[in-house]
């Protein structure tokens, strides 16, 4: 322990998302959310795309009616609302100090416009909760997964209506003042940034609906930038010891060359992943972004106060997601690689992942120092893995080294970037249980400790089984770092 590198109370632990983990769609008064209209598509069919988008009103209409399908896997999760005394103490034994999890709004706002909250849903995360801190296991807890509540999108089309500002204000207060003896650290929106690739998982538009993509996406940014800042503003104000946070989905992105072109192409990609950041933690618009704008002929709309808020409210700290970096290049017809949301050139020097994302363990530390050079706030990485496909061997064991190659690469790098004087909360290793996949839907990309008996197609008897990852990292834990 005397050699970790890491500090002491550094909060080692695992995140998943409600939309991904709970099933029971149907359940405690809950209402559709806009992931509960994803259906699994088989890579087969799909190829490299990511089938999450919906984009009309056409298609919402259809999938409501039945027509898309019948396998929504996210509406199934993995069960975690009937057996999440059994996961938690799966996640104790492992010596997690902190599990990140998300409250699924329209579990507790079914339409996300009620006037009154829906109790059941409250008492179900009143339950998780205790039942976390029964095993001294601190709460993290995202406000908004890629879970808004669906009629938000039919009535409204999503944040692109001001409206909507007050209702997940009115949301966040709901669960602050419920939760405020039992969580005491909050994210407001996971990889904000993820509404410039996909409009309705981000920001519940239909995009039929604008005459402007472009323009609708950052205005309904903008209408999250406010929500967010309101929301730490109440947070801090409900819950005073309380630390809330932002969170970026993060892609370090190197130039292809020494190519001026390509360092300035690499430049702008940049600006662009961490124009979210700069808003949250520095608190206004920066210029690159107002330039940007004219360029492209878009026009926030603000009311008196927005800048106010924004600027009087920034968070406590920066969370993100880092799973591989990226290429730029000047040349605009290079071949790009698919990743998660985002595509970039083949990186020669890296190797990829069975879903083609290019593993850079030394991206981590990197991204680390320019993100604490540049904030000089807390980070905290809550959400790193590997999606694999696994083995259950005749003997009921899986031999997942390639995890634990990954996963101590990283954890490595992190550390290293602790030692260069950057001032790091924690780490929550992605999908610490196997749960359903966000970009693709399928339970096959696995990123869990824990095996979940169950396929693409829900078959399956759901059993819980430890990977050899879970006892490598229970170590990691238990020595906080020093033995990987």
């Amino acid at each position: 322990m005397k050699n970790s590198r890491f500090p002491e109370g550094f909060l080692w632990g695992g995140a998943t998302a409600a939309n991904q983990l709970e099933g029971a769609y149907n359940e405690g008064g809950k209402g559709l959310s806009i992931f509960d209209m994803v259906t699994f598509v088989p890579k087969d069919k799909r190829g490299n795309n990511i089938e999450m988008d919906v984009k009309s009103e056409q298609e919402l209409e259809e999938l409501l009616a039945g027509k898309g399908g019948d396998n929504f896997p996210k509406r199934r999760g993995i069960d975690f609302y009937h057996r999440y005394k059994e996961d938690i103490a799966l996640f104790a034994e492992m010596g997690f100090k902190t599990f990140r999890l998300s409250i699924s709004w329209p579990r507790i706002f079914p339409n996300g416009d009620d006037h009154e909250p829906n109790e059941e849903g409250l008492a179900f995360y009143d339950k998780v909760f205790d039942e976390l801190l029964k095993y001294d296991i601190e709460p993290l807890v995202t406000l908004s997964h890629y879970e808004m509540p669906l009629h938000l999108v039919q009535k409204y089309n999503g944040w692109t209506d001001r409206r909507l500002v007050d209702f997940f204000v009115h949301y966040a207060e709901t669960v602050f003042n419920r939760y405020k003896n039992k969580v005491k650290y909050w994210l407001t929106f996971n990889e904000i940034n993820v509404s410039t690739f996909s409009p309705y998982i981000g920001s519940g538009i239909l995009v039929d609906r604008v005459e402007h993509k472009e323009q609708a996406i950052y205005q309904a940014l903008h209408h999250q930038f406010v929500a967010s800042a309101r929301a730490v503003k109440a947070c801090h104000e409900i819950i005073p010891d309380s630390k809330i946070g932002c969170m970026l989905a993060r892609m370090e992105v190197y130039p292809e060359t020494c190519s001026p072109d390509d360092v300035l192409a690499a430049l702008e990609e940049d600006q662009k992943n961490l124009f979210f950041t700069d808003v949250q933690v520095r608190g206004y618009y920066p210029s690159y972004m107002l330039s940007y704008f004219e360029k492209n002929n878009i026009h926030i709309h603000m009311l008196p106060g927005d800048e106010e808020i924004l600027l009087q409210h920034p968070v406590d700290f920066l969370s993100f997601s880092y799973y591989m970096s990226m290429v730029a290049s000047g040349s605009p017809d290079k071949e790009k690689e698919k990743g998660n949301f985002f595509s970039g050139i083949k990186n020669p020097y890296l190797e990829t992942s069975d879903w083609g994302w290019q593993i850079d363990p030394k991206g981590l530390r990197i991204t680390l120092k320019k993100m604490y050079d540049r904030y000089q706030v807390p980070l905290f990485i809550v959400e790193n893995g590997l999606g694999a496909y696994d083995k259950v061997e005749e003997d009921g064991s899986i031999n997942d080294d390639y995890r634990i190659e990954y996963l101590r690469a990283h954890i490595d790098q992190m550390g290293e970037a602790i030692v260069d004087g950057v001032e790091i909360m924690g780490y929550t290793s992605w999908g610490c249980i196997d749960l359903i996949s966000a970009g693709t839907s399928e339970m096959s990309k696995r990123y869990g400790f824990i095996y979940v008996d169950q396929d693409d197609y829900g078959n399956g008897t759901l059993e819980r089984r430890k990977k050899k990852s879970f006892d490598w990292y229970k170590q990691v834990i238990a020595t906080n770092g020093a033995q990987l």
